[in-house]
Parts: structure tokens; C-alpha cells; sequence
């Protein structure tokens, strides 16, 4: 594993999703899945999210349209608040789960469209 690239990725992944997140999946993973805590925090966040191509809300937009299409609520609950945190204000949020009803169905879109307005609630009290 790439220290430099682990350790950047180990910065990334704390400042979009959270310290206190990402303290508790690494303290929390044993020897079965500390090697997939150690390849998202490398690859993912290391490696493509430390590319200069996207902005950091780019990024969370696309993840939110990703998340949604394959219908993962605990990944897109985290990644919306990464969202927020990177900037995504709450319209483009809309929009994007607006487009996945189209290109991925509205089932999709209905469920991502709850967790989103849950995660926007809880983000306003936070932040209030």
C-alpha cells in the first residue's frame, strides 16, 4: 500500500464524509475488513477522488446519482451529507435524484428522494 497515497486518501475521506465516520469504520474493522478499509481509503479516496479533473462537488453529485441507481441507502445517506459538506446546496441534490428517475426509475428516485429529505433535515439541525 502507498502511505502517501493512503494518507491522502485518509484526509479526503475525513473531510467529505466526516472524522468521526471514518474513526469509528477504521476502528471498527478486524482483520476480515481492515483490507477493504484500507483499499477504499487508498483507491477511492487516495487515488480518484485526489484527481485534479472533478472538483470535490462534482464529485459528490455524481456519487449521489451512482448511489441512488444502485439503490445503496447507508453509502447514499453518507455521501449526501459529503455533499453538503462539499458544497452541493439541497436544489442540486433534487436535480440530480430528478435525473436518475429518468435514466435509472422512479422507484430509485422515490427512495433516494426520502433519505435526501431526512439527511437535509438532519444536516439543517446540525448546522443550526
Amino acid at each position: 500500500m502507498s502511505e502517501s497515497k493512503y494518507d491522502r486518501g485518509l484526509e479526503i475521506r475525513r473531510a467529505v464524509v466526516g472524522e468521526d465516520y471514518v474513526n469509528q469504520a477504521l476502528a471498527n474493522a478486524d482483520e476480515f475488513s481492515k483490507p477493504l478499509q484500507d483499499l477504499v481509503t487508498e483507491y477511492c479516496w487516495g487515488s480518484v477522488w485526489a484527481r485534479e479533473g472533478l472538483s470535490r462537488k462534482t464529485r459528490s453529485l455524481l456519487n449521489i446519482g451512482m448511489i441512488a441507481a444502485l439503490n445503496r441507502p447507508h453509502e447514499l445517506r453518507l455521501h449526501l451529507r459529503g455533499a453538503l459538506t462539499n458544497g452541493c446546496s439541497p436544489d442540486e441534490i433534487r436535480e440530480v435524484i430528478l435525473q436518475v428517475a429518468i435514466y435509472c426509475g422512479v422507484p430509485a428516485a422515490i427512495d433516494s428522494n426520502r433519505i435526501a429529505r431526512e439527511v437535509l433535515e438532519e444536516y439543517a439541525k446540525d448546522n443550526s
